[in-house]
């Protein structure tokens, strides 16, 4: 089995809700509820769901950018959950994050040696020429060739694709065993997603990475993730190779996103399942099964069970929460 890199177990995070003035006001919001997930080194697990869903509140509290009020969350087998400031220090080369908008991502005031730079500057002694090396490897890692031609521009002087590149180089210039990728290609244009994701793809593959990857795309899930979470209001819902759970999904939120996947056969017709409403506030989760407001398949039971994930009869780790699971097999 490979290396285990990342691991988060029933992890929690609740926001208190304050008014103006700071007191508190109103129930807790509850974004992250029970989230269990590994990661091993050189896989690429996805994690899928709607907007709002808790998925970047999930990566901002592995990342420790946001208290976690649950649960524990171990980076190369140290439990960082509750690490201080000084003890996070040495780690946080371990673990770096490329975010989804690269027009806000990069600091316009920096050129691009300056942006790639800077991690060597904060965790490494390193001289000028030593710092320059890297950073030449990290742009031509990412595909910006000749580097020389790119050292010296600002955020502005680069296109989109070629800006998400210099902010995947910045992280990959301490070599982190985790990368966490934050719709790292919804903000760009089509022509330029699939260049992005292949190079995800290869880093993994050639230096062992482990890659998290947020995303409300099953279809980009499919295609480059050897793993699937789908998360629902705060939890996984399912989970499992990827070509499992997108052949053979068996939870109702699963089977909803899949069918509005446009397929490649423009002559193969598939009637979507629209789900009515929005997904509940998570200050105030429903009784049981906190899909079934929204659930095409719901039954009395689903107001009353709050299922937890099962493993499936496939045998290929793929595991669903559904009380309604052996009609839907």
């Amino acid at each position: 089995m490979s290396e285990i890199v990342l691991k988060v177990d029933a992890l929690e995070t609740t926001f208190a809700p304050r008014s103006s003035l700071g007191r508190s006001k109103g129930a807790p919001v509850r974004a992250v509820d029970g989230v269990s997930l590994t990661l091993a080194r050189g896989e690429m697990l996805a994690l899928v769901g709607e907007s709002g869903c808790g998925k970047t509140t999930t990566a901002q509290t592995i990342l420790r950018m946001v208290a976690a009020t649950g649960g524990s969350v171990e980076l190369a087998g140290h439990d960082i959950t509750h690490a201080s400031h000084k003890q996070m220090q040495p780690l946080r080369r371990n673990i770096q994050i490329v975010y989804q908008d690269p027009y806000e991502a990069l600091d316009p005031r920096f050129r691009v040696r300056q942006a790639v730079e800077e991690p060597l500057l904060i965790h490494e002694r390193l001289s000028k020429a030593e710092r320059l090396a890297r950073v030449t490897t990290a742009l031509e890692t990412v595909g910006l060739t000749p580097p020389e031609s790119f050292l010296d521009r600002f955020p502005h002087e680069l296109s989109g694709g070629q800006r998400q590149r210099v902010a995947i180089a910045a992280a990959l210039v301490l070599d982190p065993d985790v990368l966490v990728a934050d719709e790292p290609v919804s903000m760009l244009d089509v022509s330029v997603r699939a260049g992005i994701l292949d190079l995800l793809a290869t880093l993994r593959r050639e230096r062992g990475m482990a890659v998290l990857m947020i995303t409300h795309d099953l279809s980009t899930a499919a295609r480059f993730a050897d793993r699937i979470a789908v998360m629902y209001l705060g939890r996984i819902v399912e989970e499992g190779p990827a070509r499992t759970v997108v052949d053979d999904p068996q939870h109702p939120y699963t089977r909803a996103l899949l069918s509005v996947v446009p397929e490649r056969d423009p002559l193969l017709r598939v009637v979507p399942v629209l789900l009515t409403g929005e997904p509940p506030n998570a200050a105030n989760i429903p009784p049981g099964c906190r899909f079934h407001p929204r659930c095409p398949v719901a039954i009395a039971q689903c107001r009353e069970v709050d299922p937890v994930l099962t493993d499936l009869a496939d045998g290929e780790g793929h595991r669903a929460a559904c009380v309604r699971l052996p009609w839907l097999t």
